[in-house]
């Protein structure tokens, strides 16, 4: 039998419109204020990008076109945002439509470029602000930011300026629930690169047990003997991989950010923990080349199971001298003969991963190849270096007049692009543009391999 109310517990006609009074109240609040937030966001101004289209010109025109947006690019990013203490500091935003508020990992790579323009208050202060929020364990925020996931979403879609009023907080986890390896070590990498231009070492040693800190947090993810670093599935900048275990990338950085404190630590260390950093350093140094060189491949694998070439991990090994002469040569070799830098510089990884490994989201925007087969300006500023770093300079020179023509053509650095050499656009995904990492690393093989027409006197 079915239990029938009694009649204390059915309600009066009375309490039935006091319940759809207030129903109806709480949908007229809840309309209210989605009319008010609509609003809102329709008074944001208009995204608005001039694009300074250069119709033709030598290859000498081109380039310095292509320079000069990218600094465009870059400087129409930085702005001063506030913290939640009351502190207002200048930042470098990774980008404007979707992606405008600082990101660890794109401001550690953007800091090379930065450096080069003279903007060194704008890296001091963006090094500041995610210092500050720091945790007491060495974790470094994955990006520091004002708005919700769906509050960028419609004004992207509606086209209309992110709003910037509110305090940057920090978020230390991806949109994948993961933490982020890669970003800990570029934002020592970035201090340190700081200093080693502008020989502020008491920036160093002001912040030196946070740095120590950063690296302390990296250490709990090593595994086994060789003290590499063990990463989860979508925890690097390939984060739409599933890749898992010790990868080249992230261990050729976290080499980087150890060797930079070894480095550092002579300005003003104790011999002792000078000596622990370079001990730490070769060790790592060691590891990295007994882990991941195979030398019948002529390269870097990418982990135990993918033995692809990644450009990301090979060409920062041969820039910053972790790859012998001999190994650096058979690098570069092996990525001209794949063609890594067709059309547009340089494709992600020689040959992509299972499909099961790539984020379904990703295959549902219709861009599996987001992190394979697509080219990215940023690895392509890198290989522009090694090239040049090892004396093979009409390559380079090659690579940087075909970064310069993409950049010409859409009169933007675009976030990523496509085989065909175009900016990768589906029916759900549309590539950020500008992408201030990409455009910084422009900037800075600029000012590496073509000094001479690195033309930015007035620097600030």
């Amino acid at each position: 039998m079915t239990d029938k109310p009694t009649p204390s517990e059915q309600q009066s006609p009375q309490e039935d419109r006091h319940y759809l009074l207030g129903l109806a109240l709480a949908v007229g609040r809840g309309f209210l204020s989605l009319l008010r937030a609509g609003e809102h966001l329709l008074r944001q101004p208009r995204l608005a990008w001039e694009h300074a289209i250069l119709e033709s010109g030598s290859d000498a025109e081109i380039e310095l076109h292509a320079l000069k947006i990218a600094v465009a690019n870059v400087k129409h990013c930085i702005e001063p945002r506030p913290l939640l203490n009351g502190q207002e500091k200048l930042v470098l935003c990774a980008g404007v439509r979707n992606f405008r508020e600082p990101w660890a990992r794109d401001f550690g790579f953007a800091t090379f470029g930065l450096m080069a323009l003279g903007q060194v208050q704008v890296v001091r202060d963006c090094l500041e602000a995610f210092l500050l929020y720091q945790r007491a364990s060495g974790q470094f925020p994955v990006k520091l930011h004002s708005t919700h996931v769906v509050e960028r979403y419609l004004h992207s879609l509606l086209r209309r300026e992110q709003p910037i009023h509110k305090p940057l907080r920090p978020r230390y986890l991806t949109a994948h629930k993961t933490i982020s390896l890669d970003g800990n070590s570029l934002l020592v990498i970035a201090a340190l690169h700081y200093a080693q231009q502008t020989g502020d070492y008491a920036f160093i040693q002001t912040h030196w047990d946070g740095l120590c800190r950063a690296i302390t947090w990296l250490e709990a993810h090593a595994r086994g003997d060789d003290g590499l670093l063990h990463q989860g599935a979508y925890t690097d900048w390939a984060d739409s991989i599933g890749r898992t275990g010790r990868i080249l990338y992230t261990n050729v950085l976290y080499w980087k950010a150890v060797a930079g404190l070894a480095e550092a630590a002579q300005h003003f260390a104790d011999e002792a923990t000078r000596q622990f950093w370079q001990d730490k350093a070769a060790r790592l140094h060691d590891d990295i080349q007994a882990h991941f060189w195979r030398e019948e491949q002529g390269y870097f694998i990418t982990s135990e199971r993918y033995h692809n070439l990644s450009s990301s991990g090979n060409t920062l090994a041969v820039t910053w001298g972790l790859a012998t002469e001999a190994q650096s040569h058979a690098i570069l070799d092996a990525m001209a003969r794949i063609g890594m830098a067709d059309p547009v510089p340089t494709q992600v990884v020689s040959y992509g991963y299972r499909r099961r490994d790539v984020a379904v989201e990703n295959h549902l925007a219709r861009i599996p190849h987001y992190h394979t087969s697509a080219a990215w300006l940023w690895l392509g500023g890198w290989h522009t270096i090694a090239l040049a770093r090892m004396g093979r300079q009409a390559e380079a020179e090659e690579l940087l007049r075909r970064m310069s023509k993409a950049i010409v053509r859409d009169g933007v650095v675009h976030e990523v692009y496509g085989k065909d050499g175009r900016y990768l656009s589906t029916f759900l995904y549309t590539s950020e543009a500008p992408l201030t990492w990409n455009a910084s690393m422009v900037i800075y093989a600029f000012s590496i391999c073509k000094a001479g027409m690195f033309i930015f006197k007035n620097k600030g």
